[in-house]
């Protein structure tokens, strides 16, 4: 039984889900993915994700903040919206925030600018931080490691890295976030040797809908779009990876996200 998981990272407001929005989350709800947090990427996604979580409150909660994709929209308007955003009760999380060099679609100084102001931000409101990194360990650990004690708590979302990165990011005390990844036998298996070195208590779930669908579904969908429902399978080969029962790492991402998150059990 693996009942109320908390999928902590679900691109909901994506245009891929403008036709069944609705039929997804009651999808999730009768999977046991009871609570989603929708992630907030840019200004007009921050402010959508928050309009979303409040058409069901205690079920959707979200993040605001500004992807390293858009860092290059970053400014001091944008800056002020974030902190309104960060204000309301259905705002979990700052972020999605960092660096990503693997597309470079924004200029680096850009990107390290905005990553910076978002963990400046963070410290203010005393949000914890959703992060994103691709291809940027070192810079990323770089601006990360002098803010992270002001910091009420940060995750490394959909978690890629090798073993020394993980252990970077876990000696900072960071959470790490796995998504379907896992699930691939060929890019994920190095995850797969690795995820047992996360304690229970740093480790949480995400599908990253609409990316990601886990490529172990034994019934493939007709597209290739994930959904939160697709949870409970990023959380079997996670528990089949650690060698515990999907009970046990059930009960611990979905404590640790109440925790991290400030969720009501």
């Amino acid at each position: 039984m693996t009942d109320h998981l908390v999928d902590i990272g679900a691109n909901l407001t994506h245009d891929s889900f403008d036709d069944d929005r609705e039929q997804v989350i009651e999808r999730a709800a009768d999977a046991g993915v009871t609570r989603i947090i929708v992630t907030g990427s840019s200004g007009q996604s921050s402010q959508d994700a928050l309009a979303l979580s409040k058409s069901r409150p205690g079920q959707l909660f979200s993040t605001a903040g500004i992807h390293p994709h858009h860092a290059s929209d970053y400014s001091p308007a944008l800056q002020a919206t974030l902190a309104g955003l960060l204000r309301e009760d259905a705002v979990v999380a700052v972020g999605e925030c960092g660096l990503d060099y693997f597309r470079n679609f924004s200029p680096r100084d850009a990107q390290r600018n905005a990553f910076q102001c978002q963990l400046e931000l963070a410290v203010e409101c005393g949000l914890p931080v959703f992060l994103h990194q691709r291809d940027a360990h070192n810079d990323f650990i770089e601006i990360l490691k002098p803010m992270i004690d002001k910091i009420s708590a940060g995750v490394a979302h959909c978690f890629t890295g090798d073993r020394d990165a993980l252990h970077d990011c876990l000696s900072m005390g960071l959470y790490i976030g796995v998504t379907g990844w896992i699930c691939d036998e060929r890019r994920g298996k190095t995850l797969q040797e690795i995820v047992s070195d996360i304690p229970l208590d740093r480790l949480m779930i995400e599908t990253d809908a609409p990316y990601l669908l886990p490529r172990t579904l034994h019934q493939k969908p007709k597209t290739r779009r994930n959904e939160p429902m697709h949870l409970t399978e990023v959380l079997r080969v996670v528990a089949e990876a650690m060698q515990e029962s999907e009970m046990t790492v059930a009960q611990a991402t979905t404590a640790n996200a109440e925790r991290f998150f400030g969720l009501q059990p």
